[in-house]
């Protein structure tokens, strides 16, 4: 009678872990790419250098609370995976915990811009806009920390809306984004807005896969965004064809005079292949250019000639 007492004990204590199991979980999740470059940088002699590519890892869980209410945390951590180091920030690509629901979900911490997620970040998917080939000219004037924000419940299939503010702390601006993003069969669309203080940005993007044939681009409109006062026009298009295991990439960036600036126009070329070995893993070539106006808005010239490895888990 005892060992049947004890046995009906562990089981239902099993039961019981189970469920707990079942309603709670934790991934480790990450990205490891580096890239051996040739690279120049305005007059000076090319070098060759060991790229790292904004690798990165992380962790992200949730727990079902039932009747459709879940919680949910995330942890991401940059690394320089050529050398080892952590970032300085250890989680300052990514601190959040959340809540959703019938209701949308609730969003609290340091977390990127969804407006650029629906934009550039989007396009700029022959490297996922990471490294020397990422996109040197799109504006970026959000702030990521001390954020909350909201996504809104779906309001058609396929289609997201979130509103975001980071709060004013230590002396920085309110700043404001809004993103949206809608698919539907191989159209995929989104548009974003931040605002910063003085500095505001919009754009619009559009991509379209037909078969083995990708086409899109971006446009976006900025202002007082750089590090002189001024409007700006700024376009990204991009192509892709699928060829089994490879694809072969071309993007091609012009950003316009800002304001009254002479000479502060700029082009950015890159032509890229990756070779899929796995869903997860993939080798990849690429040239990138960039063309800067003598103003030196983005830095100055710059071309790369890169080999890489990307290895996500």
């Amino acid at each position: 009678m005892q060992n049947k007492i004890r046995f009906t004990a562990l089981a239902a204590f099993a039961l019981l872990a189970g469920a707990a199991q079942a309603q709670s979980s934790v991934t480790v999740y990450g990205r490891i790419n580096l890239s051996v470059e040739n690279q120049k940088a305005g007059d000076a002699s090319a070098k060759n250098v060991l790229q790292n590519n904004s690798s990165r890892w992380g962790l992200k869980g949730s727990e079902d609370m039932g009747g459709g209410l879940k919680a949910g945390f995330q942890l991401e951590s940059g690394l320089s995976a050529d050398t080892g180091a952590a970032a300085a920030t250890y989680w300052g690509r990514q601190a959040e915990v959340n809540l959703s629901g019938s209701f949308g979900t609730l969003r609290l911490g340091q977390m990127t811009s969804e407006a650029y997620y629906a934009t550039a970040d989007y396009i700029s998917n022959h490297n996922h806009d990471t490294g020397t080939s990422s996109d040197a000219l799109y504006a970026y004037v959000g702030r990521n920390s001390n954020k909350i924000a909201y996504r809104l419940p779906s309001m058609a299939q396929g289609m997201s809306l979130e509103l975001a503010t980071s709060l004013k702390e230590g002396g920085a601006n309110n700043s404001y984004d809004v993103a949206w993003n809608y698919t539907v069969g191989g159209l995929q669309l989104g548009a974003g807005y931040e605002k910063n203080g003085d500095a505001t940005q919009a754009a619009f993007r559009a991509f379209y896969m037909a078969g083995n044939l990708g086409l899109g681009g971006y446009l976006q409109r900025d202002d007082d965004a750089w590090s002189v006062k001024g409007s700006r026009t700024n376009v990204r298009l991009v192509g892709m064809v699928v060829a089994g295991a490879n694809e072969f990439h071309l993007n091609v960036g012009r950003a316009g005079k800002v304001g009254s600036v002479n000479d502060s126009d700029a082009t950015q070329y890159t032509l890229g292949i990756n070779h899929n070995l796995s869903k997860r893993t993939k080798l990849y070539a690429f040239f990138t250019k960039v063309d800067d106006g003598k103003a030196g808005i983005y830095g100055g010239d710059f071309r790369s000639v890169a080999g890489g490895l990307r290895h996500n888990f």
